[in-house]
């Protein structure tokens, strides 16, 4: 469910950064990442070329050089994001995100801070997992991606943050769900309907807030709270009457609570 768009992070790299690729890579063709001294525009293009060849690690290296030799150079600049997409593509994401950030602590004005905000939220979001892990990774992706919307709202790295905030907080809702089923089986009601609630209260936009309604309904028949389930299989009706959940839902409530669930046919 979660997108991996390495191509489209390339290709925003090289519309961002398009004056990063004006050195050819002639030298670079031999080089190492041994610490010697050398001029900051031989090893800038020696950094580009081992990237262009796809030798994310020796680039990463030789661009964080860049700035330890050169540090008041404008290729200093340069060359800290440039070792933040590079560490990206070679996914270590948390070198990426250290870069990224050290950039924006030096130069949170600069024209390409908008990139690196998108990086760092996209470092994050590449290692969102699975919902049977902690989810902690997940809702840093979710932070970092709603601050590329709320500090670059009309840029095409908040049109692609929408999108992946929308992934994102289905995937927390399912957490919760998850959780949620695991108590309910358990028996444990009243901390299954903590998990569903936050579903319903919070991710109501997601695709889990079906299924959070009739568990909802659910547990609240298993707690003996007749009225509870009927308003939450009501309001599972009036919002998605035609789904299988609320079907369901209806026909639990016509075996344990019959004859009072009208509103929710309406």
């Amino acid at each position: 469910m979660i997108a991996r768009l390495p191509t489209i992070a390339a290709t925003l790299a090289a519309f961002t950064l398009a004056g990063c690729s004006t050195f050819g890579g002639g030298r670079g063709d031999s080089i190492d990442t041994a610490y010697v001294a050398r001029d900051v525009e031989s090893l800038y293009t020696a950094a580009k070329s081992r990237l262009d060849r796809g030798d994310t690690a020796t680039a990463a290296a030789l661009f964080d050089e860049v700035e330890r030799q050169h540090p008041y150079s404008p290729w200093a600049r340069r060359a800290q994001l440039m070792s933040a997409f590079s560490y990206y593509l070679r996914q270590d994401y948390n070198k990426s995100i250290q870069s990224a950030q050290r950039f924006l602590s030096i130069h949170p004005g600069n024209r390409d801070a908008p990139y690196a905000y998108y990086l760092i939220a996209l470092s994050y979001y590449e290692q969102v997992s699975d919902v049977q892990r902690d989810q902690k990774i997940t809702e840093q992706a979710l932070q970092a991606l709603q601050e590329v919307q709320r500090r670059y709202p009309g840029t095409q790295y908040a049109a692609d943050a929408r999108l992946k905030v929308d992934l994102v907080r289905d995937h927390l809702a399912g957490k919760d769900m998850e959780i949620g089923r695991f108590y309910e089986r358990s028996g444990r009601w009243l901390s299954a309907q903590i998990r569903f609630q936050n579903v319903v209260e919070n991710y109501q936009t997601t695709s889990h807030a079906p299924e959070a309604l009739f568990r909802l309904t659910e547990t609240s028949l298993a707690l003996g709270v007749h009225e509870e389930a009927r308003k939450y299989a009501a309001v599972l009706g009036a919002n998605y009457p035609g789904s299988e959940w609320y079907e369901r839902a209806y026909s639990l409530i016509q075996r344990h609570a019959p004859g009072q669930l009208a509103v929710a046919g309406g």
